[in-house]
């Protein structure tokens, strides 16, 4: 099979042995597989794969056909159209994965375009539901609106009848992400004032309820202070910086939550979990179009480089999606 392949810090597409499914593992012929931070990170070499994923190859999601059953896997079946999560090797033509972990592809969605749906919906998501318990009425905030991960959250908390706040450093994103259900948006100075960012946020949502921070760093110190009573901060990345200096006193006062989350490292029972939370409540969204994938580009593996500098420019809306067929 053809794959991509980081090595000494470089990409490059190689042919490697065409992988076998396990017991409870399915062989996915790839036809899209989103691109995310965490590959950048990888490519970096600041986060390896987990034990028994591929070292080398990155992608964390995948859409295709399945070709191939293991022992003791009788659905989903031979030819069925299938998406899902892998802690690695996506970017590829073939890969395995947990039977528990692949959700049907809608009929109307194309499978290279499904190929960014699983990370940033499944992420959004469990962070928004299943970690935050979001409930319709409350005032969500997103910070990094047009990501990815944002840009599925956007479109999930106005579906869930929410506020939505979105903060982004383009007044241009912002506007993108109107049509996807933002309410308020707010422009985050690159000379970040994590205070003045939160008395704007409020000043013009009212305090917020959930935050889903896909940037961390001194925005936690904006979302702590931004926050209602008894508000949730979901803490999804870190691209702004792995520290920041918290008001301990607002966090008591107000009685906040803060949560921590990743997908990548989580187990197999974690991660199915997380899948059938989407199985039940995303993918309905996704079939009849109040919810669907915001596309920037569609690259073949040959163009990596391309697709990882789009990614890393921070100009894309939305995904970039390698094109395995």
């Amino acid at each position: 099979m053809r794959a991509l392949v980081i090595a000494d810090h470089q990409l490059a597409v190689e042919t490697r042995p065409d992988p076998e499914p396990d017991r409870g593992e399915v062989l996915v012929r790839v036809h899209g597989a989103g691109l995310n931070r965490a590959d950048l990170v990888q490519r970096a070499g600041f986060y390896p794969a987990p034990p028994g994923i591929p070292p080398d190859i990155p992608g964390l999601e995948f859409a295709g056909e399945v070709v191939g059953l293991g022992a003791g896997v009788d659905s989903p079946e031979l030819g069925a159209r299938v998406f899902g999560l892998v802690g690695g090797g996506g970017q590829a033509e073939l890969v395995t994965v947990p039977a528990s972990h692949c959700v049907r592809v809608p009929d109307g969605l194309d499978l290279v375009v499904a190929g960014g749906v699983p990370e940033a919906f499944i992420t959004a998501h469990d962070a928004m539901f299943t970690q935050a318990a979001t409930a319709p009425g409350e005032v969500v905030l997103v910070h990094a609106a047009g990501s990815g991960v944002g840009t599925a959250a956007v479109q999930l908390a106005h579906a869930a009848g929410c506020v939505v706040v979105g903060t982004s450093r383009t007044v241009k994103k912002l506007d993108r992400c109107r049509a996807l259900g933002l309410d308020h948006a707010v422009v985050a100075p690159r000379e970040l004032d994590p205070v003045a960012l939160a008395d704007a946020i409020t000043a013009d949502a009212g305090p917020v309820d959930v935050t889903i921070d896909l940037v961390g760093g001194p925005y936690l110190v904006t979302d702590v202070r931004a926050a209602n009573r008894l508000g949730r901060i979901v803490v999804v990345a870190s691209q702004a910086g792995g520290r920041a200096d918290l008001e301990i006193g607002a966090l008591m006062s107000k009685r906040l939550r803060i949560h921590g989350t990743v997908l990548r490292a989580r187990s197999v029972e974690e991660k199915t979990a997380a899948t059938d939370a989407f199985a039940a409540d995303v993918v309905p969204l996704l079939t009849d179009g109040t919810v669907a994938p915001v596309v920037a580009r569609t690259l073949p593996l040959e163009r990596a480089d391309d697709a990882y500098d789009v990614l890393a420019a921070d100009a894309a809306f939305g995904k970039v999606i390698f094109d395995v067929t």
